[in-house]
């Protein structure tokens, strides 16, 4: 029988890296394609519950390839599909492949790994796909091989319960690609600042900006493999409990009365 692959992505279905993807993987199962109808960047793990949500056919510009566009957010998406679209869970869920970078702490703010993080909250073997690069003309030449093969991996052996990967590719030419790590996630952050602006009726707003700033010299993190030409693999859970911490907190006098 074949497999059935669920195609999601955050920056809408017209996006080149969602083609890439589907291009990617297209002969390894039926592709069904559920992406936002608009951009949906940033969105994190955000669903829809204030509002009412659509879905429209989708002409998706490969044959073959069943498409629906929604009007929510990644996570809606993978939601909508299961249970609204398909029936059913498919038997791999990949995201992406997202323009720009969702390594390091990008991946808390990330709606594609959100919608891989989704997917293995539903047992779905699933995968989030980047590159870092944000022109809408990006080369994808190295992200489908490097999807592909992931994505065969994961068809083949599957992922433990709880678990997606995290996968990020640099911008590099295929000539300078040094091959695939695993990882474990910097522990980078961004400087956050506003760029504050005054609107013609006199009203402020602000734009959010800030400087990506990583401190973590680590030769085994995500950015260091990506800063030198691999592609970054990291295994990402959503079981958010500081497990080390437990012990210790226990030992705490929360009971009493001060």
């Amino acid at each position: 029988m074949r497999k059935q692959i669920l195609v999601i992505n955050d920056d809408g279905i017209t996006s080149k890296g969602i083609k890439a993807l589907v291009e990617a993987v297209k002969d390894l199962g039926d592709i069904h394609v559920v992406a936002p109808n608009r951009p949906q960047s940033g969105m994190g793990h955000a669903v829809t519950i204030g509002d009412i949500l659509k879905i429209s056919p989708h002409n998706f510009p490969i044959d073959g390839v069943s498409a629906h566009s929604t009007s929510g957010t990644p996570v809606d998406c993978v939601k909508l599909a299961i249970y609204k679209i398909l029936y059913k869970k498919p038997d791999l869920l990949i995201s992406g492949i997202n323009h720009g970078s969702n390594s390091s702490i990008n991946v808390i703010y990330s709606g594609t790994m959100s919608a891989a993080v989704e997917g293995a909250v539903e047992s779905i073997p699933s995968i989030g796909f980047s590159l870092l690069d944000h022109h809408p003309d990006a080369d994808f030449s190295v992200s489908k091989k490097v999807a592909r093969a992931i994505s065969q991996e994961v068809l083949e052996k599957g992922l433990p319960k709880g678990v997606c990967l995290n996968v990020n590719i640099p911008k590099v030419d295929e000539n300078d690609f040094k091959g695939i790590k695993v990882c474990r996630q910097s522990a980078g952050y961004w400087k956050d600042d506003f760029e504050e602006r005054v609107a013609p009726n006199k009203e402020t707003y602000f734009w959010l900006k800030g400087e990506f700033t990583n401190p973590d010299k680590g030769e085994d993190t995500d950015e260091f493999a990506l800063s030198n030409g691999f592609a970054s693999v990291v295994p990402t859970q959503f079981d958010l409990t500081a497990h080390h911490f437990i012990v210790d907190l226990n030992t705490w006098d929360l009971n009493s009365e001060k």
